[in-house]
């Protein structure tokens, strides 16, 4: 039996806050291995790194999640009891009913939803002397994502309810004071959406056979039970906050376009580069850190002993800068995609595995489509980028940049419109600017 390599510290969990995404990776660069073990919170923990811990984590056989997200994090990112926390049959049967709108034609609805929003929003910016994007796509996100999903929303309730999911998202990797107010986010929206699965079940609100909030509403468990009305209003916000969530995505997308200007000519008349453009943004900008499971029995894996309910975290930020499937790893080179194998355990920014019956996030598919969407508006956008603090910060999780991406003199670019390449621009330049004939 070979030992597991050891973390020196007497207990990790402090180095992990410092640390933040790079810190299963730093350690194994110092340890010269893909497997560790550590104290966190005083608790015995085995670190994964690499596509083969992935596709270890994501062996059903071997790992449960019951257990293994923090309540910290389900009163605040994916709510108590959700479809994340649960195994074998209560799985398969609550990941049916998200993979049941995640279709074709269902996305195509959301996508036309929040075209619509774009439109409008952007016909407001035109009229505005500054946007703060990372806000602002928010708003868009939520608008379009509760359109789609059958949940009524007032104009003037957008930016509260907007903020509420993502102060959800924002406080799954904290304590406070960000934690608290995770908390509180997630109580208002809970109860907004109780009143909403409690209309829809009694036809006061009428939404079409098949939309997600029809799917929760009327989900029945593998014991032929409705969900209470508090577990549908989780799994409705875990339809609506995630989209809300590729907020992070888009204002990393736009910062990928404000740093490599390159980008912008290909997009626009590359045919296929829109593709690896969003790929490689999910790959190079950091979103989830790590992911945890619980073994379920005792096992042995690479003469590695496993033991009955420890805790095992899966290195997401890691494996995808793994130098040995990912050349040049901390470099953002889109270009990377052509040749990628689409393995399922390699590139993992949203879990690994299947999509279907496994833990691998339902949204997978909704996430590319709607950055894919986001970065061609931008790129059909003039704006001005003015002197900020675009830098973010490892430690921090989830991270973005600090000043929120703010653009000015914001306009819509049509046909007889060119788009010129100005190249790299200072801090307090420009990359790119457009020209009326």
């Amino acid at each position: 039996m070979r030992p597991i390599p050891r973390d020196t510290a007497f207990d990790s969990s402090l180095d992990l806050l410092r640390e933040g995404f790079p810190f299963i990776l730093n350690r194994c660069r110092r340890y010269r291995t893909d497997i560790f073990q550590m104290r966190m919170l005083g608790l015995k923990t085995i670190c994964l790194h690499g596509a083969e811990g992935a596709q270890l984590f994501y062996n059903d056989e071997y790992f449960a999640r019951k257990g293994a997200i923090p309540k910290p994090v389900q009163k605040t990112l994916l709510g108590e009891n959700g479809v994340q926390t649960l195994d074998d049959q209560q799985h398969r049967c609550r990941k049916a009913m998200f993979m049941s709108v995640m279709t074709r034609p269902s996305i195509q609805v959301l996508l036309d939803r929040l075209h619509e929003q774009w439109r409008r929003s952007v016909a407001r910016w035109e009229g505005q002397q500054e946007v703060v994007l990372f806000e602002e796509v928010q708003d868009i996100l939520c608008s379009g994502a509760c359109a789609w999903a059958g949940v009524p929303l007032r104009q003037k309730n957008v930016r509260k309810r907007a903020a509420d999911f993502a102060t959800m998202v924002d406080a799954f990797g904290t304590m406070a004071p960000r934690h608290w107010r995770g908390r509180a986010a997630r109580r208002r929206s809970e109860k907004w959406i109780m009143r909403v699965i409690d209309k829809v079940r009694r036809v006061e609100i009428i939404v079409p056979e098949g939309s997600p909030a029809y799917a929760v509403a009327f989900h029945r468990t593998p014991e032929g039970k409705p969900l209470s009305r508090h577990m549908a209003a989780v799994e409705l916000i875990n339809l609506i906050r995630p989209i809300v969530a590729i907020a992070w995505y888009i204002t990393f997308a736009a910062l990928a376009l404000h740093e490599h200007p390159e980008s912008r000519p290909r997009l626009l008349h590359e045919p296929g580069y829109l593709e690896l453009f969003v790929q490689e943004v999910r790959r190079y900008y950091p979103f989830a850190p790590f992911l945890g499971a619980r073994v379920r029995h005792d096992f042995e894996w690479q003469g590695y002993q496993f033991s009955k309910n420890t805790l095992v975290l899966l290195d997401v930020f890691g494996t995808n800068r793994d130098e040995r499937q990912w050349q040049r790893p901390d470099d953002f080179w889109p270009d990377r995609f052509r040749n990628w194998q689409g393995s399922p355990f390699d590139f993992i920014p949203q879990g690994g595995g299947d999509f279907l019956t496994g833990h691998r996030c339902a949204g997978e598919w909704i996430t590319i489509e709607v950055a894919k969407q986001a970065v061609q508006w931008l790129v059909n956008l003039a704006y001005e980028v003015p002197e900020q603090d675009l830098s973010f910060s490892l430690s921090r999780m989830p991270t973005f940049p600090r000043s929120k991406f703010i653009m000015r003199n914001v306009w819509r670019l049509d046909a007889p419109w060119q788009i010129e390449t100005a190249g790299a621009a200072g801090a307090g330049g420009c990359p790119y600017h457009a020209t009326r004939p």
